[in-house]
């Protein structure tokens, strides 16, 4: 098993953030990425405006020692969400579950909604893991494809005990 933690993200992990987003596999599974993922300025933009929010909640995932990927939390339209981008290396081996059974419970606000492409099985299995419910399916633009893809809508309803 990894040991699995969560920390601050710093000017330390920006070259590894960056590098991660861009990976092919990663924007064709993704889908839903920024319209240029190899822009380091575009990136940057964007970063130091999610890390200058207070309603952000952006995490580092660390896996045994090192970067595995990001998690994070923010409100869209009022609603609160939650996002994961973990670095192709460490697919498949429960980490990204792990990171957000972690972030959710840290984060108070239900329902808790996640987005991800229909064909990303491995986000799917992830939301399931953490409880996560399809609610609806629509097309929209993908800028990492260049093309209309199916995005489902996910959401984790409060439990009977209020947590």
């Amino acid at each position: 098993m990894n040991h699995i933690e969560l920390r601050t993200l710093t000017d330390d992990d920006l070259d590894d953030v960056f590098a991660m987003m861009r990976d092919p596999d990663g924007v064709r599974q993704a889908a839903f990425t920024a319209s240029d993922p190899d822009s380091r300025e575009e990136f940057d933009a964007w970063m130091a405006r999610q890390r200058a929010s207070d309603d952000v909640i952006q995490r580092v995932i660390v896996a045994d020692g090192s970067f595995a990927g990001t998690v994070a939390a923010f409100t869209v339209d009022g609603d609160r969400e939650v996002s994961f981008w973990t670095a192709r290396e460490v697919w498949g081996r429960g980490i990204a579950t792990e990171a957000l059974r972690q972030l959710v419970s840290i984060e108070p606000v239900r329902p808790l909604f996640a987005r991800c492409a229909a064909h990303n099985a491995g986000s799917i299995e992830v939301l399931h893991h953490n409880g996560f419910t399809e609610v609806s399916r629509t097309t929209s633009f993908a800028p990492g494809l260049g093309r209309e893809v199916e995005e489902i809508v996910f959401v984790l309803l409060p439990a009977l005990d209020g947590v």
